[in-house]
């Protein structure tokens, strides 16, 4: 399963990146980069916890940032 994190700028200046794979994966950082790798931390969390608590089976997973422009 692959999973992409979408990351944009709010209108207050923060940016909020998100995991739409992974409902709830939603982070804000002062920068893209910020909020991406805290949504990037917070995915691997969810999917261990997942596997601790046998709610998911392990898979091959691949985890793709964009670079911000």
């Amino acid at each position: 399963m692959n999973f992409s994190i979408e990351c944009e700028e709010e209108t207050d200046g923060r940016w909020i990146a998100e995991v739409p794979q992974l409902p709830g994966v939603l982070c804000y950082g002062n920068t893209a980069e910020e909020a991406m790798a805290k949504a990037e931390i917070l995915a691997l969390r969810t999917l261990a916890e997942r596997l601790e608590n046998s709610e998911a089976r392990p898979v091959p997973i691949h985890i793709s940032i964009p670079i911000a422009a």
